[in-house]
């Protein structure tokens, strides 16, 4: 449908490594009731089962960035999303997220940051969402903030993700790309909260915190 330019795939080398190493037992801690800083996730739209998903597949129209969508696959290695701190305030690996921080979402395969701007998105014309940035480093309009109900991120708790320089909230409201990636739905930004814009952390590698400063780069949580 002309919106999406396409190009090819590009999978992180690095970040297969990385799991592989948690594989081979590198990898420790109990289970977690909550998100972390550093763990790499896939997050959940609750409303229409969709995973905040990216790929080297620019916008045809708006900003041109690189596209950000949501998908029903679950086992996509491009909706891994790393956790990480804004270029101001940093997010310690393994402490956990608490509400009303703001964080950075860096996709993994690509290394561009969950960004949005005044552009208008594709197919519904609410805020545009796209991926933004070279290795892991943009701009300020990378960085959202954590909307929960609790003192802290938890596992099993629906959030919302505010924009912090727009105050528009991450949402899903059903649209469908046509080809190249036909039935992937466009994640855009509102300004109203509602069902359309909760999420939730579901698979991926969780970093554990730990007591000491020293083991905390060493000690991780997966579940795959």
């Amino acid at each position: 449908m002309g919106v999406l330019s396409c190009n090819f795939l590009r999978i992180s080398l690095s970040f297969f490594i990385f799991i592989l190493s948690c594989l081979f037992g590198v990898c420790l801690g109990s289970e977690l009731s909550f998100v972390t800083c550093g763990s790499v996730i896939k997050l959940l739209n609750i409303k229409h089962n969709v995973r905040l998903h990216s790929h080297d597949v620019r916008y045809g129209s708006g900003s041109g960035q690189q596209s950000v969508t949501g998908v029903t696959a679950v086992e996509d290695s491009n909706s891994y999303w790393s956790i990480r701190g804004t270029r101001d305030t940093a997010c310690h690996r393994g402490t956990p997220v608490k509400c009303g921080q703001t964080i950075r979402l860096t996709h993994v395969n690509t290394r561009r940051n969950l960004h949005s701007h005044y552009f208008a998105s594709p197919l519904s014309s609410n805020q545009e969402v796209s991926a933004f940035g070279e290795e892991g480093e943009g701009d300020h309009l990378d960085e959202w903030t954590v909307q929960c109900s609790s003192s802290v991120w938890g596992r099993e708790e629906a959030v919302r993700f505010r924009h912090r320089a727009t105050d528009a909230l991450l949402s899903v409201t059903g649209e469908q790309y046509g080809r190249p990636i036909q039935g992937q739905r466009e994640v855009h930004a509102m300004s109203s909260p509602s069902q359309h814009s909760l999420w939730k952390a579901m698979e991926g590698v969780f970093m554990k915190p730990s007591d000491s400063a020293a083991f905390r780069e060493e000690h991780i949580h997966t579940e795959f």
